[in-house]
C-alpha cells in the first residue's frame, strides 16, 4: 500500500504553508534524508526531507500552491513492486449533516407545501420569555429575523412543537407586538471599518483606481497575532528619556580599539546588553504569560525586531546577559542577515521573554510597540536627539537624549515593577561601563 507524504509542521505554530517548490518528480527514487520539497511557512522557506525510502508515486499538490493545511497529503511514496495505481484514493468530502439537508429541503418546498410530518434535526434552542426553550429550524430563524418576528410568540407545527418555515411565513407582525423593538435591541452594532470583508471594501472603492495585494503567510500571521495581542493583552505604557552621551563616548572608544578586528558595535548592541542585565536585576520582569500562570525565566533571552520586505522577524539572542558586546554584535548581524533572506530556523526566532523594537535609525522620536505574546513586555526605542537639559549643577546644557517606551502586559508586570526595570535599564545606558563588568 502506498505511503502518504503529508504536509509537515515545520514550526510549533504552523497551521498551513505554501508548497514553494518540488525537488523531486514522479518516478524518482528517494531514501531517508533526501530533500523532497521547499516549504514556505509564515516566517521562512525551509527544506523538507524524506523519512522513508521508496519511489515518488503521485504528486498530489502542485508547487506554488498556497494555504496547504498541515497533515494534508501532498504526494505518495511507493514501496518495492508497487505502481502509481496503488496510491490511496482521495478522501471523500464530508457529507452534509442532517441540519443542512433539512435547510435545503425547506428552501425547496413551494409556498403551499404541506407542513413537516417527519422528524428533523433541531437547531440550537432559543430561550422563551418564561425560561422555557423552543426549537426552530435555521431557515425559520432567518425568515423570522428578516420579518422582525419574535419566535417566542409563534407556535410550532413541526415534530415536538418545532417551528418550521411555514409557521413563520404565515405569522403576522401582530402576533409579536414587541417584535420590532426586540429586533432593534438585538441588532448588532455596525462592524468597524477594519473588520468588514474584502468584497465590501472593494465595492466601497470600486470607482477609484487601486492595486490589490494578496496577503502572504507572514502578513496573515502578523495580522492575526497583533490583532490578538491588542484585543487580549491589557497593555499599559511607561516612558522615559535617557542621556546617551556617556554611551556614545564609550562606544566610540571601544570601536576605535577594535578597528583592526573588524568588529563595530552599534548603539543597539548596548541596548540589548542593558536590557538583558536589567532583566536580571528585576527578575520579576523576565517573565511570560502562560494562560493560567506566569513563567519566570532564568536567562535573559532578548528578541529584537528586524524589518524585512513584507513583514518582520524577531530573532532571539539567548543568554544575552552573559555574552560580551562583541559576541552580541556578531550574532545580531548574522541573525539579521539570515532573517532578510528568510533563512532562520524556528528556534532562532521563537521564544524569549522580552523584545526590543528600535526605530531610532529611521528618525522616529518615540512610539508605542505592540507586545509579542507570550512576552511580558517590549521596549520601543526612539532616536537620540540633541536637546537642552538642566545639568547636575543646575546650569542649562545640551545632551543627546533617547526616548524609550516600555509596553507592559499588566497581567504579568505591574506599574511599579515596570518602573524598576526602566530605572535599571537607564542606569546601564547612562553608565555603560557598568554593563561591561
Amino acid at each position: 500500500m502506498a505511503i502518504e507524504i503529508l504536509m509537515p509542521a515545520l514550526s510549533p505554530t504552523m497551521e498551513e504553508g505554501t508548497l514553494a517548490k518540488w525537488l523531486v518528480k514522479e518516478g524518482d527514487t528517494v531514501k531517508s534524508g533526501d530533500l523532497l520539497a521547499e516549504i514556505e511557512t509564515d516566517k521562512a522557506t525551509m527544506e523538507f526531507e524524506a523519512v522513508d525510502e521508496g519511489v515518488i508515486g503521485k504528486i498530489l499538490i502542485e508547487e506554488g500552491t498556497e494555504g496547504v493545511k498541515v497533515n494534508t497529503p501532498i504526494a505518495t511514496l511507493l514501496e518495492d513492486g508497487e505502481d502509481a495505481d496503488a496510491a490511496p484514493a482521495p478522501k471523500a468530502e464530508a457529507k452534509p449533516d442532517a441540519a443542512d439537508k433539512t435547510e435545503k429541503a425547506e428552501a425547496a418546498k413551494p409556498d403551499d407545501a404541506p407542513k413537516e410530518t417527519t422528524a428533523t434535526a433541531s437547531a440550537p434552542p432559543a430561550p422563551k420569555k418564561d425560561g422555557e426553550r423552543i426549537f426552530a429550524s435555521p431557515l425559520a430563524r432567518r425568515i423570522a429575523e428578516s420579518k422582525g418576528l419574535d419566535l417566542t410568540t409563534i407556535k410550532g407545527s413541526g415534530p415536538r412543537g418545532r417551528i418550521v418555515k411555514a409557521d413563520v411565513e404565515t405569522a403576522k407582525a401582530s402576533d409579536a407586538p414587541a417584535a420590532s423593538k426586540a429586533a432593534e435591541k438585538a441588532a448588532p452594532a455596525p462592524a468597524p471599518a477594519s473588520s468588514v470583508d474584502s468584497e465590501t471594501v472593494k465595492k466601497m472603492y470600486s470607482e477609484r483606481e487601486y492595486e490589490e495585494v494578496t496577503l502572504n503567510g507572514m502578513r496573515k500571521t502578523i495580522a492575526a497575532r497583533l490583532t490578538e495581542a491588542k484585543q487580549t493583552i491589557p497593555h499599559f505604557y511607561l516612558r522615559r528619556s535617557i542621556n546617551l552621551d556617556a554611551l556614545l563616548k564609550t562606544r566610540s572608544e571601544i570601536n576605535a580599539g577594535l578597528a583592526d578586528s573588524g568588529v563595530k558595535l552599534s548603539v543597539n548592541d548596548f541596548i540589548i546588553k542593558a536590557s538583558a542585565k536589567a532583566l536580571q536585576d528585576v527578575p520579576d520582569c523576565n517573565a511570560v504569560w502562560a494562560g493560567d500562570r506566569i513563567l519566570k525565566m532564568k536567562a535573559s533571552d532578548v528578541a529584537v525586531a528586524v524589518a524585512i520586505e513584507g513583514g518582520l522577524f524577531t530573532p532571539v539572542i539567548q543568554d544575552a546577559e552573559a555574552k560580551a558586546l562583541g559576541v552580541i554584535s556578531e550574532q545580531m548581524k548574522d541573525l539579521a542577515t539570515r532573517a532578510k533572506d528568510r533563512k532562520l530556523a524556528p528556534h532562532e526566532y521563537q521564544g524569549g521573554s522580552f523584545a526590543i523594537s528600535n526605530l531610532g535609525m529611521f528618525g522616529i522620536e518615540n512610539f508605542d510597540a505592540v507586545i509579542n505574546p507570550p512576552h511580558g513586555s517590549i521596549l520601543a526605542v526612539g532616536a537620540g536627539q540633541k536637546m537642552p537639559i538642566v545639568g547636575a549643577d543646575g546650569e542649562l546644557t545640551a545632551a543627546t537624549m533617547m526616548s524609550v517606551t516600555l509596553s507592559v502586559d499588566h497581567r504579568v508586570i505591574d506599574g511599579a515593577l515596570g518602573a524598576q526595570f526602566l530605572a535599571a535599564f537607564a542606569g546601564y545606558i547612562e553608565k555603560p561601563m557598568s554593563m561591561l563588568v
